[in-house]
């Protein structure tokens, strides 16, 4: 399947009488080098497993197929999955599924990565979801997102985040590299990242509740201090909470942004709320 060019990629939409949609955050990689950096960065080989998250028009999953030995395509857009089956059929090792990947089950490839371009509403949602699996976690995911939230995800102290926290809690985080708007057609508003994530091999099992529950609580006013924001969300008095914080090194005073991941792990082992 030739699609190097939005010609081709237009005749294509049209044969099948399809539509770039905005409702499933349709913006399809044209550009070659940057599918080969997300290849490269996959570090495929001929026994692994894929799982992409939203094919579109096939084009990374096809570079996909010729490094791994199974490539699971799952794509919501029943309009899509038509056309990838027609398009993909001489790929007997890709298998293309219709469904919402946040409503998958029992099809989960074992030992498997994620790579994928993905739908940038379906960012959080899809890290989120396969980070916290307790069981078949991916061991690698290299994904396309927007921008400024790779940097977010990718943040370090002393510009923490909410979200960065709850990804880095749970692996290793780093941008790849950055990738053009024009990158894409259609062409979305930002420009892109491409981040790799590690699972971690330990995690903070048990303690998970309770560490989101003071996490969240910490940035719940993000320019606020820490023992306003604690005391308050986590009903605790003004005297505990500052006890707490300077038991585990860290200021009544500081902002949630200067904390570690470590930082509110020891935090979350050193309190009964």
């Amino acid at each position: 399947m030739d699609l190097s060019s939005v010609t081709s990629i237009k005749s294509l939409l049209r044969k099948h009488k399809i539509s770039p949609s905005k409702k499933f955050g349709q913006n399809f990689l044209i550009d070659k080098s940057s599918l080969r950096k997300v290849i490269t960065t996959a570090g495929l080989n001929p026994d692994e497993t894929v799982l992409e998250v939203g094919p579109g028009l096939g084009v990374l999953t096809q570079e996909l197929a010729e490094k791994a030995k199974r490539v699971v395509a799952v794509e919501k857009d029943p309009k899509m999955v038509a056309m990838l089956k027609e398009t993909l059929k001489d790929y007997k090792n890709i298998e293309i599924i219709q469904e919402n990947i946040l409503k998958l089950q029992n099809q989960i490839p074992k030992h498997y990565k994620i790579v994928a371009n993905l739908p940038f509403y379906l960012t959080a949602p899809v890290i989120r979801q396969f980070l916290e699996s307790a069981e078949d976690r991916p061991q690698q995911m290299i994904l396309i997102v927007q921008k400024e939230v790779g940097q977010r995800i990718c943040s370090k102290v002393p510009r923490m985040n909410l979200l960065a926290v709850s990804v880095q809690v749970y692996a290793k985080v780093e941008i790849i590299d950055y990738i053009s708007k024009k990158s894409f057609w259609p062409q979305p508003k930002v420009d892109a990242a491409i981040i790799k994530i590690t699972p971690l091999k330990r995690l903070l099992r048990p303690g998970l509740n309770k560490f989101f529950l003071i996490v969240k609580a910490g940035f719940s006013q993000p320019r606020k201090q820490l023992i306003n924001n604690l005391s308050k969300s986590l009903k605790l008095s003004r005297a505990r909470v500052k006890e707490w914080l300077k038991k585990n090194s860290i200021q009544p005073t500081q902002r949630a942004e200067t904390l570690t991941v470590k930082d509110w792990i020891k935090l979350t082992k050193s309190i009964k709320i």
